[in-house]
């Protein structure tokens, strides 16, 4: 019987660990990937970290990997096929059979990549489509290549993929991005990158590789076809709360409602970093996330004696 179960070991679940841990709660982790550290471990460059401006993704995760680590912290890898509620019991399943039992939980999955869903894109992920600029751009130096999206991400992808590419296209179906300025200031001074306004990607084609797409005019002129190698998809993410959603009340996107205080529909189990309910998703809110979480669980531990 564990004080608390936290699932997810990105920066809201290891920033959990860590003043659980510091609180004197004996606590565990599970995360579904052996290495964990949530989406920041995709990011190449990371420039809005308080004290901390360009660090690595990467370096960053491990840095708070590290930390959970040092004091103490259980980390088990697997993954999770069911969360019960049974009052002052909370159970946890995993894949390999297991079943683990305690007080509260703190659920801090996050979110993952929405796909396009477009004829191509399923076909030829892994084989030029991907959803990771930083982790699979690299295959693609001195090629041409596309990015969809108008967000950070999109941009932060155009960007980064500017670096080496010989050709980036950024393909937004509005006529402004909704990216940070200071974002769209880098873009716009990539002379490499083309931006593609009002426009969809309708079709992904190739043979046994990407060779071109297909996009679609918002102003009813006839569909262009693009000749690229590679195309990056950042349209968004998706919270990963299929498990929960028949126990804990989700708002019409499918996050977790829970407010500053993490707390879920059920008393006991709590929700942060992007899994919840929230105006702004950065590391730095998952981070805060994982402190309040904490505080509201010792609440709880408080008052349930």
């Amino acid at each position: 019987m564990y004080d608390l179960i936290i699932i997810g070991a990105g920066p809201a679940g290891l920033s959990a660990a860590v003043y659980g841990r510091r609180a004197g709660l004996d606590l565990m982790i599970i995360e579904q990937t052996p290495m964990g550290g949530g989406q920041v471990v995709d990011t190449y460059e990371v420039d809005n970290y308080l004290g901390m401006p360009g660090v690595n993704g990467f370096d960053l995760a491990q840095k708070f990997r590290s930390h959970a680590d040092g004091l103490g912290a259980i980390f088990l890898s697997g993954r999770v096929t069911a969360v019960r509620n049974e009052g002052d019991l909370k159970i946890v399943e995993t894949a390999d059979g297991a079943s683990y039992e305690a007080r509260t939980l703190i659920l801090a999955g996050g979110a993952e990549h929405a796909k396009l869903g477009v004829p191509g894109e399923a076909e030829f992920r892994g084989q030029g489509v991907s959803y990771c600029a930083t982790c699979d751009g690299a295959f693609f130096k001195k090629r041409d290549v596309a990015v969809v999206g108008g967000g950070d991400v999109a941009v932060e992808d155009a960007v980064y993929l500017a670096r080496f590419c010989r050709k980036v296209y950024l393909i937004h179906r509005r006529d402004s991005l909704r990216a940070a300025k200071s974002l769209q200031e880098k873009l716009f001074s990539c002379e490499n990158v083309e931006v593609v306004w009002n426009s969809t990607l309708t079709r992904i084609q190739g043979s046994d590789l990407v060779e071109s797409i297909c996009i679609h005019p918002k102003d009813g002129d006839a569909e262009r076809e693009l000749a690229v190698d590679g195309v990056f998809i950042a349209v968004g993410m998706q919270p990963k709360t299929e498990l929960y959603r028949a126990l804990l009340a989700c708002d019409e996107s499918g996050y977790l409602i829970a407010g500053e205080d993490c707390a879920t529909s059920v008393p006991g189990i709590f929700a942060a970093g992007d899994i919840r309910t929230k105006a702004l998703r950065q590391i730095v809110t998952a981070v805060s996330d994982g402190a309040c979480a904490v505080a509201s669980v010792e609440r709880y531990l408080t008052s349930h004696v």
